[in-house]
């Protein structure tokens, strides 16, 4: 997978001192190894090195506000990362899990001053959700990756 022309430039300096923490939904693990795995490689890519990223799973997407409220208060990382899949199914719970799980980062981001790059895909099919995270340029794992580098230089600009 070609990682280099989607990631925006960063400097090596600052991607070699950044600490990033992601947070991956276990629930369709099929689905999201492969989002953590092109993120990793991207973010590495980029500089960061693999000590300076943990990788912390969750049992599903409803459990990654918590964990990235545990991790923003220990004020270690420069920016977390929520990787996850919420495929509709039968029943509302699709939109439940969805939808909480974005207030709650979008909580935890605001109260505790730290950016999250929230790349849960919701979607309505499978095939959707394996679309989105292929071995391609169209995999969400290269955008959190670009999104957190990006955020990264932005923030440093401006402390």
């Amino acid at each position: 997978m070609k990682t280099k022309a989607a990631l925006p430039t960063i400097r090596r300096a600052l991607a070699a001192r950044s600490r990033i923490a992601l947070i991956r939904a276990d629930f369709n693990a099929d689905i999201t190894t492969r989002l953590e795995e092109a993120c990793v490689t991207a973010l590495q890519a980029a500089g960061v090195p693999a000590a300076r990223i943990d990788r912390i799973t969750v049992p599903g997407c409803f459990e990654i506000p918590l964990m990235a409220q545990r991790l923003a208060r220990k004020r270690k990382y420069d920016v977390l990362i929520a990787l996850g899949a919420v495929i509709r199914g039968d029943t509302f719970h699709f939109e439940l899990v969805a939808t909480e799980c974005a207030r709650g980062v979008m909580d935890v981001s605001l109260r505790h001053n730290v950016p999250i790059v929230f790349e849960v895909l919701a979607v309505y099919h499978r095939r959707d959700a394996v679309r989105r995270a292929g071995p391609n340029r169209l995999n969400k794992g290269l955008e959190a990756a670009a999104a957190a580098l990006a955020l990264l230089t932005q923030l440093d600009s401006i402390s």
